[in-house]
């Protein structure tokens, strides 16, 4: 038989294995260890905000940012006029939602700020809203908005114009 420099046998290599071989199991390293994680510390959480605002300030616009953010998603949604936003939206965000709630409108076969009649339907809830003060008269807030077993998001800005708050940015996702 002739030997070969770049040629194992095969016998030879599977005849000493360095680890048995286990079938049909995950391994896993189950000694307890018993020391505790490793920790990084992270600096104190006081908010986002680049400026600072009176507790009573940031609790009257939360609770605003709370209430507009759900009057928009019930506007896409088909439950809540588009007029109703009018005052608290720029021009371009006013349309924006109504194009929002026309075409969800024609995809769900019902019509735009009339409901949904008598269909059942799941609707949009907003679970929470977080707001983050840019300067004194500007707000960015996000929302998390529960549609049935998911989650979606909602992000928005928020200026003082002509003497009130209005929505001058909005995504959904």
């Amino acid at each position: 038989m002739t030997s070969y420099d770049n040629v194992t046998s095969l016998m030879s290599a599977r005849s000493a294995p360095q680890h048995p071989s286990v079938q049909g199991t995950l391994a896993l390293n189950l000694e307890s260890d018993l020391t505790p994680p490793q920790t990084v510390e992270l600096p104190s959480a006081s908010g986002a905000d680049v400026v600072a605002v009176p507790p009573p300030v940031r609790r009257d616009l939360q609770r605003w940012a709370l209430t507009f953010a759900q009057a928009c998603v019930e506007v896409v949604g088909g439950d809540r006029p588009v007029s109703q936003l009018v005052r608290w939206t720029t021009p371009h965000i006013h349309d924006e939602l109504a194009y929002r709630a026309g075409v969800i409108a024609r995809a769900g076969v019902h019509r735009s700020g009339r409901g949904r009649g008598r269909q059942l339907a799941v609707r949009p809830q907003v679970q929470n809203v977080r707001t983050c003060f840019i300067t004194d008269d500007i707000v960015e807030l996000c929302a998390r908005v529960r549609y049935g077993p998911r989650s979606r998001f909602l992000a928005g800005r928020l200026e003082v114009l002509t003497g009130r708050w209005q929505c001058t940015a909005l995504e959904f996702g």
